[in-house]
């Protein structure tokens, strides 16, 4: 795939809102020392607090000599026991780091998928047996199925949709639009948890942690399944109706027919062009390693011995009392290995089958590679981690939390439109800052104890965080796939700019974001669970 477009000239940059945007996040450091000014910010912060007497009250705690509720004071991170803390534990500190091993975990088996083909070819298959009047809601359904895919969802898919639908006689723009809007405005929608999953509830995990509101508290990365769910089949007919209703009678009729473009650089027409009878065949084995493993996790759920079921869970609770999510719970929390197992074995198969896999050295190489690529991922941890610890140690994200939900409870706001305010922050916040784990890195350690404190889950804070996160990726010109989108875009249009490809996308941002927010919003006023043993509500242990 080539990384340059046709035309060597630089587009313009934007103006206005969005060119003030452009300039201003290029002025920002990268995330990994974004994180590290922000600690030099808390160290000073954390002393200052300190030496003002800054304090909250415990929600939950009690002071065991008194009985009074514990009353929680800043410290410096310049205390003694705090520098000793950070040279002495920052192994542990960094390796301990929840979201590092699930995503790391995932990731081995996604490398194999993605590496030996499987993914490309299983998206590619999907798009090309669309009838062309379902052309759009295919495209943007695998579009945001493929998110699980990586980069494989913006390099394979994209392009591809252009050119399917210059072969249907549409305007091959409608296509990249569609695609684009899926794989990244519809981001964090999919019909099951993945990788995305595993690194947002690491992070929620380590802010409930650090908060110690609630010690009995695991993450569970099928937290926000039927919510997630239910963003697929919301933001589905969006798509497709601002792609063939609003975007497509602007772009007008494609004259350029149906292989214009295509091969402007050199490329084949089709970017994943290999032997279209050994991917079906890779297909077919992926198929039967994903049966396998399906049914490898059923048999551990209904077989002897159900090892995936506390069937003690209940014992000496009230019949009525005892959920079935309580005894699920190991099932829940084994969710990562099967990912990473299912990603590994329907990979393998396909590879295998396909030729992309000759012997076991490939495959190790390409879990390798998978790890290689996860190099900067483990860089911006390292910064990520001592950030959310020593927030913790400082004791200011606890008393933050509290102060801020006296706050917000003072202006009698229903708890409904705080979620819808969080969204619409980090909706502005996406804007400057690309990374999804970075900006709740950031974010986490005070919304998630605070939003506990006034009775919305740490699933209901990342359900909000994700409607937010996902639905400006396709207006800001700080997503790092951005500069790639408008490359798959000149081959069509050579005189396509950033103003132009953002202006494209700005229909589908509004109302994804809208239609996001309103779910969020009707979810929690109806009360409905964000995933299997999430509740959207919740109340504090002993509250």
């Amino acid at each position: 795939m080539a990384s340059a477009a046709p035309d060597t000239a630089k587009p313009e940059g934007m103006t206005g809102f969005l060119g003030w945007i452009e300039r201003s996040g290029n002025k920002l450091p990268d995330p990994v020392f974004l994180f590290f000014y922000l600690i030099f910010a808390l160290v000073v912060v954390s002393i200052i607090s300190e030496l003002a007497g800054v304090s909250a009250l415990h929600p939950t705690s009690l002071d065991e000599g008194t009985g009074a509720p514990l009353k929680i004071e800043a410290v410096s991170l310049l205390a003694a026991e705090n520098i000793q803390r950070l040279w002495v534990e920052m192994p542990k500190t960094f390796t301990h780091f929840h979201p590092l091993g699930y995503v790391l975990v995932v990731m081995l088996g996604a490398g194999v998928a993605e590496r030996s083909g499987f993914f490309a070819a299983g998206m590619a298959s999907a798009v090309k047996s669309a009838p062309k009047a379902l052309l759009t809601p295919v495209v943007a359904l695998v579009a945001m199925l493929g998110n699980h895919a990586a980069d494989a969802g913006y390099v394979v898919l994209i392009p591809l949709a252009g050119i399917l639908f210059a072969a249907a006689g549409r305007h091959p723009m409608a296509g990249i639009a569609a695609a684009f809007a899926g794989v990244s405005g519809g981001f964090s929608a999919n019909i099951s948890p993945g990788q995305l999953d595993a690194l947002l509830f690491g992070i929620t995990e380590e802010a409930v942690g650090a908060s110690m509101l609630d010690p009995t508290w695991t993450a569970n990365i099928a937290g926000n399944w039927y919510f997630i769910s239910a963003m697929t089949f919301l933001f589905l007919p969006i798509i497709w109706y601002v792609t063939d209703r609003i975007i497509e009678p602007k772009l007008g009729p494609w004259t350029g027919g149906a292989s214009a473009g295509a091969d402007a650089d050199g490329l084949s027409p089709d970017p994943t062009a290999q032997d279209t009878e050994l991917a079906a065949k890779g297909l077919r084995h992926a198929g039967l390693a994903a049966l396998f493993v399906i049914g490898l996790w059923a048999a551990m759920v209904f077989g002897p011995g159900t090892p995936l079921v506390n069937e003690a869970a209940c014992d000496g609770v009230p019949a009525g009392d005892c959920s079935i999510h309580s005894q699920l719970r190991p099932l829940y929390q084994s969710l990562v290995a099967a990912f990473f197992l299912l990603f590994l074995l329907t990979g393998w198969a396909y590879g295998r089958a396909s030729g992309s896999i000759k012997n076991h050295r490939d495959l190790v190489n390409m879990m390798a590679e998978s790890m290689k690529d996860m190099g900067y991922y483990l860089v911006l941890a390292f910064a990520a981690a001592h950030f959310v610890a020593m927030f913790s140690w400082s004791n200011l994200g606890l008393i933050s939390a509290v102060h801020g939900a006296d706050a917000i409870q003072s202006t009698g706001l229903p708890l409904p439109i705080v979620l819808g305010l969080m969204v619409l922050f980090a909706a502005l916040l996406n804007l400057f800052v690309g990374s999804a784990s970075a900006k709740w890195a950031l974010l986490a350690p005070i919304l998630v104890p605070m939003l506990m404190l006034l009775g919305i889950s740490p699933e209901g804070a990342t359900a909000a965080y994700r409607v937010g996160d996902s639905a400006t990726n396709i207006i800001t010109p700080l997503m790092v796939y951005f500069p790639l989108i408008l490359v798959f875009a000149q081959r069509w249009q050579r005189d396509f700019g950033l103003g132009s490809l953002t202006a494209m996308m700005l229909p589908y941002s509004v109302f994804l974001l809208i239609s996001g927010t309103v779910l969020i919003v009707v979810w929690f006023y109806l009360g409905l669970p964000l995933g299997p043993d999430a509740p959207v509500g919740y109340a504090l242990p002993g509250a």
